[in-house]
């Protein structure tokens, strides 16, 4: 599944190309769309630009795949009216970040979540990513929501591989376990994940998908080397904090006008530009080094 960006344009929501992007990643095998995460930047959204963005997806994807919504917030009321609009709009599910800021506690995080559930008949997906919000969901807390009907998987970005075994461990094949982070796509899927929420997607979906469909078919050598292959455009778009590279990365790519980005967050330096650009051109996905490789 894809965490997809948000395109803007002279500062509002650039409701073609999204539509575009869509487009883009059903065409090359993506199997799930997810609008307004962390790569949608739906922290400077606000609510009616949230919920549009949610409407358009919904729209666009005309159930040809999963639209997994982001509802969370730092607010639980917040992210009851978000996930309830989701629900309305014809999401499948959403995703639901654990309340940044707060820091609230193990048992606060659980109520949270269990408030929305019981709120809001849908599946919900939690998003655990520590570095974003400065509180962990340790796994015995994963576990304890897993045991709630609609809460049915999780996004792992804590970035530990002994976290996520140990959730596997205390959850079951039932629950699904999901890489919040492209590097650990594949380990992921090693140790009983079934598939990964990606940034790097939005820029080379059908690699991604062939990488889990690999797997999931049982050719792990094939998909070995397709994560390798894929590596270096994972550490790349992380050069700077996501979504500023994936959206330069786009745009580079000529497949979005620009690469806006809403404040705090800021356009890459053009240092760090021309490091993106070397790997996008190794990999063969911008113009000039499709004309290189020609030659």
């Amino acid at each position: 599944m894809v965490a997809i960006v948000t395109p803007f344009k002279n500062g509002g929501i650039d409701e073609a190309a999204f539509r575009e992007l869509i487009e883009f990643q059903i065409q090359n095998g993506t199997t799930g769309i997810v609008p307004c995460g962390t790569t949608g930047e739906s922290a400077t959204l606000s609510c009616e630009e949230h919920q549009r963005v949610v409407a358009i997806a919904v729209e666009q994807v005309n159930k040809r795949v999963p639209v997994i919504a982001g509802t969370g917030s730092n607010n639980t009321e917040e992210a009851i009216v978000l996930t309830r609009h989701a629900r309305k709009a014809g999401a499948d599910g959403v995703l639901m970040i654990s309340p940044y800021y707060n820091k609230p506690t193990q048992e606060g995080l659980f109520l949270h979540f269990e408030k929305v559930a019981k709120t809001v008949d849908i599946p919900i997906i939690v998003y655990n990513i520590p570095g974003r919000t400065a509180v962990n969901i340790e796994p015995d807390t994963i576990a304890r929501l897993s045991r709630i009907d609609n809460i049915v998987g999780v996004k792992e970005a804590s970035g530990s591989m002994k976290q996520i075994t140990d959730i596997i461990a205390l959850c079951g094949e039932k629950f699904t376990v999901l890489s919040g982070e492209d590097f650990l796509t594949f380990p992921l899927m090693c140790v009983g994940g079934k598939g990964v929420i990606s940034v790097v997607s939005n820029i080379a979906p059908r690699d991604m998908s062939d990488l889990c469909a690999l797997f999931l078919s049982g050719r792990f050598e094939e998909a070995r080397k397709l994560y390798y292959r894929l590596l270096p455009l994972c550490h790349a778009l992380f050069i700077e904090t996501n979504p500023a590279p994936v959206k330069a990365a786009l745009a580079m790519m000529n497949i979005i006008a620009g690469d806006e980005v809403r404040l705090p967050l800021a356009p890459m330096s053009e240092m760090n530009k021309m490091r993106l650009k070397r790997v996008l051109e190794d990999y063969g996905l911008v113009p000039q080094a499709a004309e290189k490789l020609k030659n």
